[in-house]
C-alpha cells in the first residue's frame, strides 16, 4: 500500500476501475467490485450491503435514464480510515433541477423514483450536476460508519484507462504543506502495466517528499524516477491565490474562468527521468471563482466551463468528471485534476 493521507489532507485514491453500464446486468458487476472494497476496508456487513445498494441503485439508474453511461469505483484512504466513492457519469438528456430529481417520489421513467433519494440517505457525501442536453455527473463517498464526510482542501481528480487496458497510465495525486494545497499529474510513456508504474512512482514519490517547491519536486522526481520508463509531469502549489507551476512534457494546465476564459500554464519540453533540459517554475493568480485544472494529453483542449454555468461553484470531482466525459478521448489514457479556492 502506498502513503496515506493525513487528517484534514486529500484523501489518497485507489482506482479499482470503470464499469460501462450497457445493460440491466452492470448493476450486478458495480456491487460486486463495491462491495469487494468496502469488505476489504473492514465495513460492517450491514454498511457493506449499504454500499451494495448506492452502487446497484447508480448502475440501474445509468441503464434506466442515460446514454454512455459507465460508473468509477474507488478506494478514499484518510489516514488509517479508507471509504468507497462511486463516480456516475453519463451522456443522457439531463436534468434542469438535479435535486428535484433527486428527491424520493420523483421518476421519469415510470418507477417509483426512489433510487436517488436512498441513495444519498445511505451515502455520507452526494454531489451531482447537471445540464440539460449534455448528461449527468453524480459522485457519492460512503465511509465506514455514516457519521459524515472529512472536510479537506477543495482538489479532486479522476482517470480512466484507454479502451481495451485494464490499468491506466495516468494519474493525479495531492498533498499539503504546511498549509499549501500540492497537486501532481503524470502520464506514464504509452499504455498499460509499464505506463502505469510510471506514473505510479512520479505519484509515491510526489507524496513521500517534504519538498514543496514544484520545481525542485520535479528535479527529485526526474533523479528518482529513471528506473521507469519515464512520464509527463506537471506540479501545482497553491496557497491563497497564488499558485507556483512546472512541468516537464505534455501535462497540460489552465486557470479557468466560469465565462469561459482560460490563462494557459508553461510547461517545458522533457520526459520526467529520462530527459530534461531544465524545469522552469512559473507564477499565477488563481481568482476567486476560478479553478485550476490540469490533464493529461488524452482529455482534448477544446473544453469550456461556459458551457457547464454554475460548475465552477461544485465539488471539483465534478468538474473533473465533466471535462473528462467529454473531451475525454477514447484512445488514449485520460486523467483531469482540478483544485478550487474557498470561498
Amino acid at each position: 500500500m502506498g502513503p496515506v493521507s493525513a487528517p484534514g489532507a486529500p484523501p489518497t485514491v485507489e482506482e479499482l476501475g470503470w464499469v460501462t453500464v450497457g445493460d440491466a446486468g452492470a448493476a450486478g458487476i458495480a456491487r460486486r467490485l463495491a462491495v469487494d472494497a468496502a469488505r476489504r476496508l473492514g465495513f460492517t456487513e450491514q454498511r457493506a450491503g449499504e454500499v451494495a445498494i448506492v452502487a446497484a441503485e447508480l448502475a440501474s439508474n445509468l441503464h434506466r435514464h442515460a446514454d454512455a453511461g459507465t460508473l468509477s469505483v474507488r478506494i478514499l484512504r484518510h489516514g488509517a480510515i479508507g471509504g468507497v466513492e462511486l463516480v456516475a457519469v453519463d451522456r443522457g438528456p439531463g436534468m434542469a433541477d438535479l435535486p428535484f430529481a433527486s428527491a424520493d417520489g420523483h421518476s421519469t421513467a415510470g418507477t417509483l423514483g426512489i433510487g436517488l433519494g436512498a441513495v444519498e440517505r445511505l451515502s455520507d457525501t452526494a454531489t451531482g450536476f447537471s445540464v440539460p442536453g449534455r448528461g449527468t455527473v453524480y459522485a457519492v463517498r460512503l465511509w465506514p460508519e455514516p457519521a459524515g464526510d472529512a472536510t479537506g482542501p477543495p482538489v479532486a481528480g479522476l482517470s480512466r484507462p484507454m479502451t481495451g487496458e485494464q490499468v491506466c497510465g495516468d494519474r493525479y495525486a495531492a498533498r499539503v504543506h504546511d498549509g499549501a494545497l500540492l497537486l501532481l499529474v503524470a502520464d506514464g510513456l504509452g499504455h498499460g502495466a509499464l505506463a502505469a508504474a510510471a506514473a505510479a512512482a512520479c505519484a509515491d514519490g510526489f507524496l513521500r517528499t517534504d519538498l514543496d517547491a514544484p520545481a525542485a519536486i520535479l528535479d527529485h522526481l526526474h533523479r528518482t524516477v529513471s528506473h521507469t520508463r519515464g512520464a509527463a509531469v506537471s506540479v501545482a502549489r497553491i496557497e491563497g491565490r497564488d499558485v507556483r507551476f512546472a512541468g516537464l512534457g505534455n501535462v497540460a494546465g489552465a486557470i479557468a474562468f466560469p465565462d469561459g476564459e482560460r490563462r494557459g500554464l508553461v510547461t517545458m519540453p522533457g520526459i520526467v527521468g529520462h530527459q530534461s533540459r531544465g524545469v522552469r517554475e512559473f507564477a499565477y493568480e488563481l481568482p476567486a471563482g476560478a479553478v485550476l485544472v490540469l490533464h493529461t494529453d488524452g482529455v482534448s483542449d477544446r473544453w469550456s466551463l461556459r458551457d457547464y454555468p454554475g460548475l465552477s461553484r461544485h465539488d471539483p470531482l465534478l468538474v473533473a468528471a465533466t471535462v473528462l466525459r467529454d473531451a475525454g478521448v477514447r484512445r488514449d489514457d485520460a486523467c483531469v485534476a482540478v483544485a478550487g479556492t474557498r470561498p
